[in-house]
């Protein structure tokens, strides 16, 4: 390649992932992060409170989410000798969790277990569950024929599709809002949307690098005008939360144990994708040893820190696919934004009051920012995929695959009789779809080289 073709390539990254940018524009680039997963962080925490019935537990629950969530995020970006991916991987728990969680809490109810005694076994459970993920991240090296750009791609294209259901959701008001699908919501979101479009495609990296917080705020104040934001329960918020290791005990149950350590072991192979996700963005490379060290270390990070998230008590913690949206957006790839990023968190958890304002964000607003986040993830799956050569193996893989994966979201009612556990386990998307994909890579034979050889000539003649 001539030096005039590298000059004519565009510069995709303000900041290439070793680069530090200065203060306030990491300070931006992090606070844009934390927006785009804040919701996520707290959301299954709100989830698994309100079934299970936590009550007063909730708020020093969803303290520790973001405390955990901050220094799991840290311990990615920093890359503490083999553990950490040495990138933006903002940690956070994952919703294929959620089924697994709520059974093991409703194991410790039907034995009469109050909110303390349910909060002991779910995270005793967890603890010793991370020890699988631990386990399996060493194994990664030895998992090449699974860790294929192939399958790597469909996942992170399912993990995309699935987000934007999410995101589009939000944007219609929310999951079961009274006014779900008007006007005002559908505005709204999309005002938002083409603000943040509008930002990033402009030549200032300012711009560029502010769309998401620029566009959240522009929709907020908008929001706030149309009488959609509610500050009056800040004040009913604690001043200060205050982490104490596994504050409600320690208990265990194999019937609880077992439907979490599978998750984990699924979440596993979800954090290999998103993390080959992260390198593509981020400009790296995704084969080759340095790539598989990544991962490897990546994957240990998030078995480490769901060990501190069981201690500190909260959930699970796994990589979140949203965060590479953010850094396709912004074009900061730098991990040193990991720090400010697990910054932000900790403070917001260690004062809640902040982190209640944000949860005062509209949702069409949100859903508006994370429609194109959640976009640029299915669109990096597929930028992976089309770096295969696809022959007739691999597009069968890629057919099954997505027709079993999106076929569980689309058609959510398929699995309605099958055993609980088949459900929480087959009902992902990301889950089934990965496994499928899996599968197929192992059980269908590459076409032999002589086969090819044999076909050759007579194509020649023809």
């Amino acid at each position: 390649m001539s030096a005039n073709t590298e000059k004519a390539i565009p510069k995709e990254l303000l900041y290439q992932l070793e680069e530090r940018p200065a203060v306030a524009e990491a300070f931006f680039a992090g606070l844009q992060h934390v927006l785009a997963c804040f919701v996520g962080v707290i959301t299954p925490t709100l989830i698994i409170g309100g079934v299970l019935g936590l009550g007063s537990h909730i708020p020093y629950l969803i303290s520790m989410a973001l405390i955990v969530s901050g220094v799991g995020t840290f311990i990615q970006a920093k890359r503490l000798g083999p553990i950490g991916a040495g990138m933006i991987c903002v940690q956070g728990t994952s919703f294929a969790f959620l089924g697994s969680i709520l059974a093991a809490g409703f194991i410790a109810k039907s034995q009469g277990g109050g909110p303390e005694e349910i909060l002991s076994l779910i995270f005793g459970v967890c603890f010793l569950g991370a020890f699988i993920e631990i386990f399996l991240s060493q194994m990664l090296v030895k998992m090449k024929k699974i860790i294929t750009p192939l399958v790597t791609g469909i996942v992170i294209t399912i993990i995309g599709i699935s987000l934007i259901k999410v995101g589009m959701t939000d944007l219609a008001g929310g999951f079961k809002a009274a006014d779900f699908g008007s006007l005002q919501n559908l505005g709204l979101g999309f005002t938002v949307l083409a603000i943040i479009i509008a930002l990033n495609r402009s030549a200032n990296p300012w711009l560029r690098l502010s769309s998401i917080v620029i566009g959240l705020f522009a929709g907020m104040l908008i929001a706030l005008f149309m009488g959609k934001v509610d500050f009056s329960s800040l004040g009913s918020q604690p001043w200060v939360s205050i982490p104490i290791p596994f504050k409600y005990g320690f208990s265990f149950d194999w019937v609880a144990f077992l439907p979490i350590a599978l998750i984990y072991f699924i979440t596993a192979i979800e954090s290999a994708g998103d993390i080959t996700a992260n390198c593509a963005i981020s400009q790296q490379e995704i084969k080759g040893d340095s790539y598989l060290k990544r991962v490897r270390g990546g994957v240990l990070a998030d078995g480490v820190n769901s060990l501190i998230a069981a201690v500190f008590n909260t959930f699970p913690n796994t990589t979140f696919s949203q965060n590479n949206g953010v850094i396709q957006l912004t074009g900061v790839a730098s991990r040193y934004i990991g720090y400010y990023i697990a910054l932000i968190l900790v403070v917001l958890g260690l004062f809640p009051i902040l982190g209640a304002v944000l949860q005062q964000i509209p949702k069409p607003v949100l859903g508006g920012a994370t429609l194109v986040m959640f976009g640029t993830v299915a669109a990096a799956g597929i930028k992976i995929i089309a770096s295969e050569t696809l022959n007739r193996r691999k597009l069968l893989i890629m057919a099954v695959s997505f027709g079993v994966g999106l076929g569980v979201t689309m058609v959510p009612d398929l699995l309605q009789h099958a055993p609980k556990l088949v459900q929480n386990i087959f009902g992902s998307a990301v889950t089934s779809g990965g496994l499928v994909a899996i599968l197929l890579s192992l059980l269908l034979p590459e076409q032999p080289s002589s086969v090819a050889a044999q076909l050759k000539p007579s194509t020649q003649q023809s």
